[in-house]
């Protein structure tokens, strides 16, 4: 008897999901492009003990990527976590419900009891590079990437001058939260609410605050928030040697990044956010919110880079033109997406564990099935402090060496000074294989670089 009321609501379930987000791929029939919709919501089946799908994996490699990087709890027990953000999702839509026909709205008043004090002064600073996206996200019980977000586009009046429907606005800001896989260490909503609040800081910039339109703007903020959206936790050679599907589907190119933007334009069109626009203009906005998330493949880093560096040489990036100040905001949409090591101390140590958790999470799963092991995964060749130390050498350093040379401002010496004192204190942790002790290390290099920092990060307040 139990068993059959089981099923019948499972089907009452799926008979829903199907109602409610129709196919997971179409083809684009002018150039058979996949677009990928949406996923069907594999949430409710992973709740009610359905298998992950699996279509095309590795034959050896049974990996359900939604609970990859997960911890396991015991049995019977709801994390308090999960609680609280139930409890968040039941504000978001008793706010939404009062936003109704609001006139004119300050984004502060959407926080609740709950998010008052601290928070709200937090928002009041969201423009300031040593914001702390951490404790933001702790006084907004999980919901960091909602709130800040929200609060962006209301401050730079883009849902008043676009008229987007602030429940649509919500609901679209809350579906994304909650699509980015909370179990990862890193590429998480937190990820995303820092990415979002490192390109507000950028879009302030004197070179960009002259020259960007409204639309630029909107662009840009919807792009670092969707940009790492539904990642799966690990790289894009993973999902090739794995033959996984959405490898197939982009046919190994920008894998993850054409994963992030499709499954964006699904949230889009599921929210109808601009349905209200004529259909020409949704569509532009969609294809030019993909040309912002493919530029953050980092394969494609020296591409971008070298195009950057010889616009700066002939002083050829002219912002009056469109395409060029598209360019822009791909490049300040790539420094924030890997602008970490650039944060002060206390943040950037924070991330450089979690991203290093990251990968060496799928170098474990990689030996475990006998895979060959993808660079900076394997946790007995390298330590967080030289995964470190060549990500800032190859990858950082260049990359806003040359933004500096864009937009020379005092947050650009800042983000320059926090690198190198970074990197200065990785490298201290990283010694030649000698017999100091690491006491004796430790103390001395905190000694030596908190007043730099400390320093560095009173520099950097925005008035």
């Amino acid at each position: 008897m139990g068993i059959a009321l089981i099923w019948s609501i499972i089907t009452v379930l799926v008979r829903w999901i199907f109602s409610k987000r129709r196919g997971a791929i179409s083809y684009d029939s002018s150039d058979q492009t996949a677009l990928y919709i949406r996923m069907l919501d594999v949430r409710v089946r992973s709740q009610v003990g359905f298998e992950p799908d699996r279509r095309g994996s590795h034959p050896y490699l049974g990996v359900d990527f939604r609970t990859l990087h997960s911890r396991a709890e015991s049995a019977g027990s709801i994390p308090a976590r999960r609680i609280r953000r139930l409890f968040s999702f039941q504000r978001h839509l008793l706010s939404s419900r009062l936003l109704r026909g609001a006139p004119h709205l300050n984004t502060l008043h959407i926080l609740d009891e709950d998010y008052c004090g601290q928070a709200k002064c937090m928002l009041e600073k969201v423009g300031t590079w040593n914001f702390d996206i951490f404790l933001f996200d702790r006084l907004t019980n999980g919901n960091s990437l909602v709130f800040l977000t929200f609060h962006l586009l209301n401050q730079y009046g883009l849902i008043e001058l676009f008229q987007l429907d602030m429940v649509k606005v919500r609901q679209f800001l809350v579906l994304v939260q909650e699509d980015y896989r909370n179990q990862n260490p890193y590429h998480n909503a937190v990820h995303a609410a820092d990415v979002t609040q490192a390109m507000h800081c950028y879009l302030r910039e004197p070179k960009l605050a002259q020259s960007l339109t409204s639309f630029d703007i909107l662009l840009g903020l919807l792009a670092a928030a969707t940009h790492d959206l539904d990642h799966p936790g690990v790289n894009q050679p993973f999902l090739i040697k794995t033959n996984h599907y959405l490898a197939a589907l982009y046919r190994n190119t920008s894998v993850l990044e054409n994963h992030h933007w499709r499954s964006a334009v699904g949230l889009l069109r599921e929210t109808d956010l601009f349905s209200h626009l004529p259909a020409e203009d949704s569509l532009g906005i969609e294809r030019q919110l993909g040309s912002l998330i493919l530029a953050t493949d980092i394969s494609r880093q020296n591409e971008y880079l070298s195009r950057f560096r010889t616009h700066l040489d002939e002083n050829s990036l002219c912002l009056g033109h469109s395409s060029h100040r598209h360019f822009s905001l791909q490049m300040a949409l790539k420094c924030a997406d890997i602008c970490n090591p650039c944060r002060p101390w206390e943040l950037s140590k924070q991330w450089s564990e979690k991203v290093t958790e990251e990968f060496f999470h799928q170098g474990d799963i990689e030996k475990k099935h006998k895979l060959e092991i993808s660079p900076l995964c394997d946790s007995e060749a390298n330590t967080i402090a030289s995964v470190q130390i060549g990500f800032m050498t190859y990858v950082v350093e260049p990359l806003f060496a040359e933004w500096a040379r864009f937009s020379d401002t005092r947050l650009s010496q800042t983000m320059l000074g926090h690198l190198g004192l970074n990197k200065a204190s990785w490298s201290a942790m990283e010694p030649e294989a000698s017999g100091s002790s690491e006491e004796g290390e430790s103390e001395p290099t905190r000694a030596t670089e908190e007043p730099s920092s400390r320093a560095l990060s009173q520099g950097s307040q925005e008035s």
